[in-house]
């Protein structure tokens, strides 16, 4: 492994690489594992360099210059902007076989977020240099990631729409019912173990709003908690609050 500094990559400091191999990656709906029987999976992914965060780890800076994109591999992770006034917005949640830092590739600008491991992470990293080329000859990976940024643009509009018209109530549940699809529930409770603070990060709104709403859907048995630890007794139940406001497009 080498050590390498946000200096020369634009990555965060004291992050460990190696170079492996996609073929036994278990992603299935990985952009890159999708199309390793073109020569993405014979030259392109020899490039590949394997990324180990411990929890809390931040391996992307916002404002640093784009350097190229990250893919879970495994582990979930945050994904931030910085608002008004320093306030942090959570703008999304990853898990394995999606990607980190895509909204600056393509052009010299800098990232426009920050990212950091909810748990132990591994992150796989393509340089923006080889990203370039396996793009100008690779017409059908290039497809794929345009349908990709299609889907990430549609998701976007739809999440403001959506904000735009939403009580504070109908946003926590909304942000509930998304951490709920995107990393499942086990053992009664949702498999990510999130702050108040970081649901109201991406709710848009306050941690004390978000403890008020928490404590009025376990009143109504909606939803259980044990410490930070929370689980939906009837994901239908909230859906239906929130029906009119296309909960679903966001997952």
């Amino acid at each position: 492994m080498i050590s390498i500094s946000n200096k020369t990559s634009g990555l965060t400091d004291d992050v460990n690489l190696v170079n492996t191999a996609c073929v036994a990656c278990s992603n299935e709906y990985c952009l890159i594992k999708r199309n390793m029987k073109s020569s993405v999976g014979s030259t392109f992914v020899k490039q590949r360099k394997e990324i180990r965060c411990k929890k809390g780890q931040q391996f992307i800076m916002e404002g640093a210059a784009v350097t190229g994109l990250f893919f879970v591999l495994k582990g979930k992770v945050k994904v931030l902007r910085t608002g008004l006034h320093g306030k942090e917005q959570i703008v999304r949640f990853a898990k394995e076989g999606e990607i980190i830092g895509h909204r600056g590739f393509g052009t010299e600008e800098s990232y426009t977020i920050s990212a950091v491991a909810l748990e132990d992470c591994t992150l796989c990293y393509f340089s923006k240099e080889n990203l370039q080329e396996v793009l100008r000859t690779e017409p059908t990976f290039t497809y794929d990631l345009m349908l990709f940024y299609a889907n990430e643009l549609n998701k976007s509009e739809a999440k403001v729409k959506t904000l735009s018209q939403m009580s504070v109530r109908e946003r926590v549940i909304d942000t509930l019912l998304y951490v709920h699809r995107k990393f499942g529930q086990q053992h009664n409770f949702i498999s990510v173990l999130l702050r108040r603070r970081e649901y109201a990060d991406y709710a848009g709104t306050t941690e004390e709003q978000v403890i008020r709403v928490f404590s009025a859907l376990k009143k109504e048995e909606l939803i259980v908690t044990k410490g930070k630890h929370i689980g939906i007794n009837d994901t239908s139940l909230l859906q239906q609050e929130i029906s009119e406001h296309n909960f679903y497009l966001d997952s």
